[in-house]
């Protein structure tokens, strides 16, 4: 789910990237299923000349940004961590629910996530792992459409209402035979969400996985994330589950600003 680095844009357009952009496609190479490149391929996927890429990568190098190890393989550098933690959807927001993401951990010991939105696509920022052997395709930082996740759907429930018509009218990813991939059910799918307050996704990413989502507010009405436990679809017991992730979400939302 990772979007293409600016230089796919660029090209198709023709128009010239300003020195920002060139150096905004260098760090849009990176990412889960290429952590580490050399000079040759990072020139390459992000569309620039080798001169060009050598003389960016260096100045990001010398900053902080990138990090070049023993190999001549670059990785993401830790002065781009440091910034991400100013991010108050981003660590500031996971220091805050980690309590609340522990003690449902602690009552459920399954898998136990946080998520925010990101345009039409859902951002992990954190996770703890449970005892089940449970097919969870996620890791921090990964991204998912919103309608195939428990998360996904707690947060695009509460989204704004064309947003929300805009999504439920495009084309719908499908990854199992359950994924709900027509817009009429997916706007049935998300009054009910509304209804209860729970989203309850089944089998929508791997058949054996069933998760329970509720959102997360902060000062005010708005929406600011979403907190998840999935479990083993077989085995699953919702009814026992929904009290628990509420209490979680409305805990967060409470510690967030939120008042009722």
């Amino acid at each position: 789910m990772t979007a293409l680095p600016p230089a796919a844009g660029s090209a198709r357009t023709g128009r010239a990237r300003s020195a920002p952009e060139r150096l905004l496609s260098v760090l849009a190479v990176f990412d889960h299923a290429h952590p580490a490149l050399c000079l040759t391929d990072i020139s390459r996927r992000a569309g620039l000349s080798l001169t060009t890429a050598h003389r960016l990568v260096g100045a990001l190098t010398a900053w902080g940004a990138l990090e070049r190890d023993g190999s001549g393989l670059y990785h993401v550098g830790l002065r781009l961590w440091e910034l991400a933690a100013l991010a108050p959807r981003g660590p500031a927001l996971r220091q805050i629910a980690l309590p609340y993401l522990e003690d449902l951990y602690e009552a459920t010991h399954e898998n136990v996530q946080l998520a925010v939105r990101d345009g039409d696509e859902v951002v992990y920022t954190e996770w703890l792992s449970g005892r089940s052997a449970v097919g969870v395709h996620i890791r921090v930082g990964a991204r998912w459409p919103l309608h195939a996740t428990g998360v996904g759907l707690a947060l695009l429930a509460h989204g704004e209402p064309r947003f929300q018509e805009e999504y439920c009218a495009g084309p719908l990813a499908s990854y199992t035979p359950y994924t709900v991939t027509d817009g009429a059910r997916l706007r049935r799918v998300l009054a009910e969400v509304r209804r209860t307050g729970v989203a309850v996704s089944a089998r929508q990413v791997t058949e054996d996985a069933l998760s329970v989502a509720a959102a997360v507010h902060g000062p005010g009405r708005a929406v600011s994330a979403a907190v998840s436990v999935v479990v083993p679809y077989a085995d699953a017991r919702v009814a026992e589950l929904v009290p628990a992730v509420r209490l979680a979400a409305r805990g967060i939302s409470r510690a967030l600003g939120w008042r009722p």
